[in-house]
């Protein structure tokens, strides 16, 4: 196996079942990669996005609670929004985790594709990760 970038139509990618042997497989590879980083981009912003929605979500219902504890007596009832604070920052934080998985594994497979040495892979991971950013990015000012 060659340890330089060559540009080249055949190329075996991730798998042994994605064995390129043409310029139109070619091409199909370099926008599944593409498509691969955009998506990486778009996951990250959105993970963003949802960890400013659960500080947020926790923080009012911490909020209510403490007024709420400040108005009563701190009576039995008092469980009840703490165990609902609870539950919803564990469902956020589980979320985030699988959605963090997600990420880290479509990074490996294009870090694995541009160790592949083909110049038309690199560059689509590279497009990619522009167009992702430059799509994802403004969302995060949407917050």
């Amino acid at each position: 196996s060659k340890m330089h970038f060559i540009f080249s139509n055949e190329v075996v990618l991730l798998f042994d079942f994605w064995n390129v042997h043409s310029p139109a497989g070619m091409a199909l590879s370099v926008l599944v990669v593409l498509f691969l980083a955009v998506l990486y981009e778009s996951i990250k912003v959105g993970k963003a996005k949802l960890l400013h929605q659960a500080v947020v979500s926790v923080s009012v219902l911490s909020s209510q609670q403490l007024t709420e504890e400040t108005d009563q007596d701190s009576s039995a009832s008092d469980s009840a929004p703490v165990s609902r604070a609870r539950l919803r920052w564990f469902l956020c934080h589980f979320g985030q985790s699988l959605i963090h998985v997600v990420q880290v594994v479509i990074g490996y497979f294009m870090m694995l594709a541009v160790m592949s040495y083909n110049t038309w892979i690199f560059f689509g991971v590279i497009l990619g990760s522009a167009v992702g950013y430059y799509l994802a990015y403004p969302l995060l000012s949407m917050v």
